[in-house]
């Protein structure tokens, strides 16, 4: 199972520097992670003391009542890594994207990168640049 946040390579411009996390989830979450249902497009990584959390991704899981399917989540990273991206974040002004969770043997993964934000006219530009392609493509296929 590989699900894949599609939204933040449109949102954020990435480095190209990752981190494969572990990620602390309850019995009926992981069941559902296996089986593809969940969502991290509006999800983020924060910071708190000297741990890390994914906060907002959606992760439903069935049969557990007064359950927040949003809640934040624990991740797994040893404390070098977490020096070496609170360093680089603060360094280069950098935030830290969930971009894919998938499974590894019975492990559930989590994949960070590093990206600073992108403007509004970027992500215009990215949608003409697209477009124009797209464009280009159908005349070759056309001919």
């Amino acid at each position: 199972m590989n699900k894949v946040n599609k939204k933040a390579r449109f949102e954020y411009e990435l480095m190209g520097e990752g981190v494969e996390a572990g990620i602390s989830l309850l019995g009926a979450e992981a069941k559902s992670v296996r089986e593809g249902r969940a969502d991290l497009s509006q999800s983020a990584v924060r910071i708190l003391g000297d741990e890390v959390y994914l906060i907002n991704a959606n992760i439903p899981a069935k049969g557990i009542q007064g359950y927040n399917s949003t809640r934040a989540r624990k991740l797994l990273l040893h404390r070098g890594e977490i020096l070496s991206l609170i360093t680089k974040m603060k360094q280069k002004k950098l935030q830290i994207v969930p971009l894919r969770v998938y499974t590894k043997g019975r492990l559930i993964k989590l994949y960070l990168e590093l990206g600073r934000g992108k403007r509004k006219f970027e992500k215009k530009e990215n949608i003409k640049r697209h477009d124009i392609n797209r464009e280009i493509e159908k005349e070759f296929r056309g001919k």
